[in-house]
């Protein structure tokens, strides 16, 4: 089969590899239909995720179908069509158990494109398939549904929930990718008094306006001065950091109120410095955190029944073949305006029921 693999930093290739077989009872073999590229593929790129060596198939977010299972495999089968989640669970070790999938010790959390060969391929294994797949509504298009593999889950979990957004909360938003527009989109089912977009690039800028950003600013153009008006000069309840570099984390410290939480989501390859000199009386909780998707079904639910936006965050469709073209557009997003990538076949065909109505 053809897979995007990772040969060093700086340096991938679309090229031929052996097909995934089936390792273990739990596994699954699953065709990709659809997939997309993550900000932490381009940390990987970086060299700012040493675990990924060369010679790694990149990718851990795929909507596929199934075609071959192991003999422990019950909830799919072949010619099932599934999302694959960016988190693996093995189900039976303490963090499984308590729901917490992505510190998994029982050989599952993010391995994907990470410790294993990933979904940026024609086919991928995917082990503890009943507990690392979830079965798809026909009404839910493919390149939507892949969203729900990570960049949903990752926002909601690490950001919202983690930072404890609630009613009237001043929440403001440092970096408006796929993840940031993500955080701005689930903030806003706690209906929070207000949420602020930071970022670099007006077109993302844009997006978090469309998507529910009460306020944007630049972030060259004094976004703590804002907050600091927004607030009568109190600062903003919950911070979320959606960068991964030490400057913003830093910004987002000196954005939180007293009492205020700042959600760290940004995967960082690089040391920030944690000013508790000032931080220490203030009352500050910073959370860090890997995605569990313990959500994905909840929020699956949520997509089938349109209470979840996601066409707007999809900006390009390639083919599957054309991953290297992928990677260039998403990586120069500032100049493109890319904010997420969808590679794959034609769009999911939803099934038409018949109107029964007349015959009542």
């Amino acid at each position: 089969m053809k897979a995007l693999v990772f040969q060093g930093p700086g340096r991938i290739a679309w090229q031929d590899v052996p097909d995934p077989v089936i390792e273990e009872p739990a596994d699954a073999i699953v065709r990709v239909d659809a997939v997309t590229i993550c900000g932490t593929d381009l940390h990987i790129l970086k060299g700012d995720v040493p675990e990924v060596t060369p010679g790694r198939v990149l990718g851990h977010e795929a909507v596929g179908t199934v075609v071959e299972t192991g003999g422990d495999v019950r909830t799919v089968r072949p010619g099932d069509r599934v999302l694959v989640s960016c988190i693996t669970a093995c189900g039976r070790c303490r963090f499984c158990r308590e729901s917490r999938y992505g510190q998994c010790r029982g050989g599952g959390g993010w391995i994907l494109g990470h410790t294993i060969d990933g979904t940026q391929a024609e086919y991928v294994r995917v082990p503890f398939a009943d507990l690392s797949v979830h079965p798809l509504p026909d009404s839910i298009d493919s390149a939507d549904a892949v969203l729900l593999a990570d960049i949903f889950p990752t926002s909601y979990e690490v950001g919202v929930l983690n930072g404890a957004v609630r009613p009237a909360d001043t929440v403001v938003v440092v970096g408006a990718g796929p993840i940031g527009l993500a955080a701005v989109i689930t903030a806003g089912l706690y209906s929070p008094g207000r949420i602020v977009a930071v970022d670099l690039a007006e077109s993302r800028l844009a997006a978090a306006r469309a998507l529910g950003a009460d306020a944007t600013v630049n972030a060259g153009e004094g976004p703590e001065q804002l907050v600091a008006d927004l607030t009568d000069g109190l600062g903003a309840d919950v911070v979320m950091e959606a960068v991964g570099v030490p400057e913003a984390f830093e910004m987002c410290t000196r954005m939180v109120r007293p009492g205020g939480r700042v959600a760290n989501i940004g995967v960082h390859g690089k040391p920030a410095t944690l000013h508790l000199e000032d931080l220490w009386i203030k009352d500050v909780t910073i959370t860090t955190g890997l995605v569990d998707t313990s959500s994905t079904p909840m929020l699956l639910r949520m997509m089938a029944s349109g209470r979840l936006p996601s066409a707007a965050l999809l900006t390009h469709r390639f083919e599957l073949g054309e991953m290297e073209a992928a990677y260039d557009v998403f990586g120069r997003a500032a100049e493109t305006g890319a904010i997420k990538v969808a590679l794959g076949g034609p769009p999911h065909t939803v099934v038409a029921v018949p109107d029964t109505s007349a015959a009542r």
